[in-house]
């Protein structure tokens, strides 16, 4: 299991109403996968999502030991968005990128992911007309709160270990403070 595709995956389905999610889809025509696709059938739309949790490094992909993120991440959604418009020419496509950490860097640094993440963007809205949607840093946080809120909803026991464990986590906190501190 990987808890960032889960994560993507469970607010797709749960705060997007998709009706469908599949992490790690692997696209017939072309080399590769696609971590999460969420499909909302009633709005017809498509939510298709790369997923990057690296948490102390932040945005790092390395080819021959340099920062690789433009080239690796312009590839991988350029995949997504011909898969996308190929099987889902009638929806309305959504190319998300989820990170928890983008991490900012001097104007002047070489290596600047804040920087990588506009070049990705130009280069696909360039090359389709489409502009990545960035679930980032702050975003990121407030859509995993989005999550806890709607776990925190629930008194079903959720299935998916994510969702069971911020739901856990809300019914465990609402508990200590009916009980005082302890």
């Amino acid at each position: 299991m990987n808890v960032g595709e889960e994560l993507v995956s469970s607010y797709l389905k749960h705060i997007k109403g998709c009706d469908f999610t599949q992490q790690n889809l692997y696209t017939p025509d072309v080399q590769g996968e696609i971590d999460v696709v969420g499909v909302n059938l009633k709005d017809k739309k498509v939510y298709v999502c790369e997923v990057a949790i690296h948490l102390l490094t932040g945005l790092r992909y390395v080819k021959d030991k340099k920062p690789n993120n433009v080239a690796k991440l312009t590839d991988k959604f350029s995949k997504d968005i011909e898969y996308a418009n190929k099987y889902f020419p009638d929806f309305e496509r959504h190319v998300m990128l989820w990170s928890p950490i983008i991490k900012s860097s001097k104007e002047e640094s070489l290596y600047n992911q804040e920087k990588d993440i506009l070049q990705i963007d130009a280069a696909i809205k360039s090359k389709y007309g489409v502009s990545i949607d960035f679930v980032v840093n702050k975003r990121f946080s407030d859509c995993l709160n989005e999550l806890r809120v709607f776990a925190a909803s629930k008194t079903e026991e959720l299935k998916c270990p994510v969702l069971r464990l911020l739901q856990i986590e809300e019914a465990l906190a609402r508990h200590l403070k009916q009980k005082g501190s302890g």
